[in-house]
């Protein structure tokens, strides 16, 4: 049975049907309501695309209320304790799992791929040692695109394909070597039949952590995490990933920008600040007093809350129960005796429970890159290199859908009318 609702316009009456579509409304049949003195319709406001939706997708689901996410279908949960990361990026770029002959083509054109021109390394090496990584991987990223000019051609299905095996397989290295840069060691040379994160820790040296018990976990841990990390619908990165793309841009261009957004503290930088805050709480016995700073708006609670999950993040109650598997051979970090102090306080208070502010993926993820030695400025490269397959999965998409055009919003304008220039003299 099809569904509509009708806009009355109050001045004159005059009424719009718009028809529902998967619980939304095409946003054009607004300008069917000339509100405008010149006739221009009625467009709607929405800071922050709050509750706005700019591309039907069939990549990742999110029930906010129910604290459920899945990939394509299948739970994060089980994935992220049955699955791969490489396989997940198969997922999320193919729109099913990969069967075993499917995966075995996956990792080896990714591996064949993997290749990093001299002259990144070269462009790495020039920045301080002391610079941002994102930073440096920002600069990297758009270096990379002019090394390989086929990428403009984004409307040729083989050469997204190619670029989306390269930037697999290149952005690791790249992070491998920024890490590497900035503690001033060399990196060590790729390895093919190390595997995919294997290869990665293998080349930043392992973040320092050596014993037959300390690499094995480090592993796993990274796996799993680079798995909840993969993707998450329509976040500030993939929306700036897709605003890009949707001028065709290349696909290094796009990251670089979906990078960059990610660079920010609300969004990819928050597992730093909750760190940041854990420090300055510095002990349960403040717990508190810091959250009734808190309520009274004189601090800000990091890792808690989210845009869309009213629940318990998922990717939160996972990371969370990793962090005790990590602890058990790195030694724990006294960080989560306040963490769970912290999360155990507020969620037995009434203001947060009536504003349904949980933890979040950014609450425990710090606490275990701390534990295993990573420097926290270094954070947010990993969350950039697990979230890479979905961005470019969402790439891909966009640009296979009809529907799509450049993103161009609209704006209210308030400025001043039309008015006279005064030259300099007369002013």
């Amino acid at each position: 049975m099809s569904q509509s609702v009708i806009l009355t316009d109050s001045h004159n009456r005059t009424q719009v049907e718009m028809p529902v579509i998967d619980g939304a409304i095409p946003a054009k049949s607004l300008q069917k309501l000339r509100v405008a003195q010149d006739g221009a319709g009625l467009v709607s406001y929405d800071p922050g695309y709050q509750n706005t939706a700019p591309a039907i997708s069939s990549i990742t689901m999110i029930d906010g209320m129910a604290g459920k996410l899945l990939y394509r279908g299948y739970p994060i949960e089980v994935l992220a304790v049955e699955s791969n990361y490489l396989e997940v990026a198969f997922l999320l770029n193919n729109g099913e799992l990969p069967s075993t002959a499917a995966a075995a083509r996956w990792r080896e054109e990714i591996q064949a791929h993997a290749t990093l021109d001299p002259f990144i390394v070269d462009l790495i090496r020039s920045f301080p040692r002391d610079a941002h990584p994102m930073g440096i991987l920002i600069s990297a990223l758009g270096a990379m695109g002019t090394l390989y000019p086929e990428a403009k051609e984004v409307l040729d299905s083989d050469v997204r394909r190619r670029q989306v095996y390269r930037l697999l397989g290149q952005l690791p290295v790249v992070a491998a070597h920024i890490y590497c840069h900035g503690q001033g060691i060399e990196a060590e040379e790729p390895k093919a039949d190390d595997g995919y994160i294997g290869n990665f820790l293998r080349m930043v040296r392992n973040f320092g952590l050596e014993t037959a018990e300390e690499v094995p976990a480090i592993r796993a841990a990274m796996n799993c995490l680079f798995i909840l990390h993969a993707d998450h619908e329509q976040n500030c990165s993939t929306t700036a990933m897709r605003s890009i793309g949707s001028s065709h841009a290349d696909p290094y261009s796009s990251m670089a920008g979906a990078v960059a957004a990610l660079y920010g503290p609300l969004h990819g930088g928050a597992n730093e600040a909750v760190l940041r805050m854990l420090e300055e709480i510095e002990s349960a016995d403040h717990v508190e007093g810091f959250l009734q700073r808190v309520i009274n708006r004189e601090a800000l609670l990091m890792g808690f809350g989210h845009r869309v999950y009213k629940n318990m993040d998922p990717r939160a109650t996972l990371i969370k129960t990793l962090a005790y598997s990590v602890f058990e051979v790195t030694g724990a970090n006294p960080k989560i005796d306040l963490a769970l102090a912290l999360e155990q306080t507020a969620l037995g208070m009434e203001y947060f429970q009536v504003r349904r502010l949980y933890p979040n993926v950014d609450f425990y993820s710090g606490i275990i890159y701390q534990a295993l030695g990573i420097p926290a400025d270094y954070y947010t490269v990993l969350f950039g290199i697990a979230r890479a397959a979905g961005w470019l999965a969402h790439w891909q998409e966009q640009l296979e859908d009809p529907a799509q055009k450049i993103a161009r919003p609209k704006q209210i304008y308030r400025g001043p009318d039309e008015r006279a220039f005064v030259p300099l003299e007369q002013r």
